[in-house]
C-alpha cells in the first residue's frame, strides 16, 4: 500500500515539476492561496503555535513534495488533508516557490548550552548535515532544519522513529532515527531549533 501511494506521488510530482510556467503566477492569487496557510503555519510562514512547522525558507521542491504527499494522502494530517487535496498542480508550484523566498525563521536565544551541544554531538554522529547541509538550511527535496520549532523537531523524529511518517527519505530518516534515545531526540531537536 505504501509503495503504491509513494508511487502515485513520484508520479504527480513528476508531473507537477515537470510543467513549465506558462506565464507568470500573480502574486494576489498566490497570496491569496498562501492566506489559507498563515492560519495554522503563521504570517510569513513563521508558525507561532505548537506542532506546527515554520514553512518559510523551506527549499521549494521539498514543499512541494510534502503537498503532493498530503494531497495523495501517503502523509497523514487532519488539518492539511482536506486543504491539499483543493489545490492544484499549480498552485503548488506557486506555493513552494512563496514560501521558499520568504525569510527563514531564526532560532531564539539557547538558554541551554550544554543541551546544544549534545545535540550537535548526535547530529555530527548521525551524519545529518549530509543531506540537510553543513548550516541545515536543507536543499532540494531535503528539509530545513535550522530554526525550526523545536517541539515539531520532537514530534517529526518520534514519527520517524516509529514508522508512521512517509515521504522522501522516509527511509534514510527512519534508520537515523530508530537508534536514537530518548535523550538523543531532545538534545538534536534543541540543537536545530536554536540554530541561527
Amino acid at each position: 500500500m505504501r509503495r503504491q501511494f509513494a508511487s502515485l506521488a513520484i508520479t504527480v510530482l513528476a508531473t507537477v515539476l515537470a510543467v513549465p510556467f506558462a506565464r507568470a503566477a500573480d502574486p494576489a492569487a498566490i497570496k491569496e492561496k498562501a492566506a489559507v496557510c498563515a492560519g495554522c503555519h503563521g504570517e510569513n510562514g513563521i508558525s507561532q503555535t505548537e506542532n506546527i512547522p515554520s514553512i518559510a525558507g523551506q527549499p521549494d521542491q521539498f514543499l512541494q513534495w510534502q503537498l503532493v504527499f498530503f494531497r495523495a494522502g501517503s502523509r497523514k494530517n487532519d488539518q492539511m488533508q482536506p486543504i491539499a487535496e483543493e489545490i492544484t498542480n499549480e498552485d503548488i508550484r506557486n506555493l513552494g516557490a512563496y514560501y521558499s523566498a520568504l525569510t527563514p525563521p531564526k532560532g531564539p536565544e539557547d538558554k541551554d548550552p550544554d543541551l546544544s551541544k549534545k545535540g550537535a554531538q548526535a547530529a555530527v554522529g548521525r551524519r545529518c548535515a549530509s543531506c540537510h547541509t553543513d548550516t541545515y538550511a536543507g536543499t532540494k527535496a531535503v528539509a530545513r532544519l535550522a530554526g525550526q520549532r523545536e517541539e515539531y523537531l520532537v514530534e517529526a523524529l518520534h514519527d520517524y522513529k516509529a514508522g508512521q511518517r512517509v515521504g522522501g527519505g522516509v527511509a534514510a530518516m527512519a534508520d537515523i532515527a530508530y537508534s536514537l534515545s530518548e535523550e538523543e531526540i531532545t538534545a538534536l531537536a534543541h540543537y536545530l531549533a536554536h540554530l541561527q
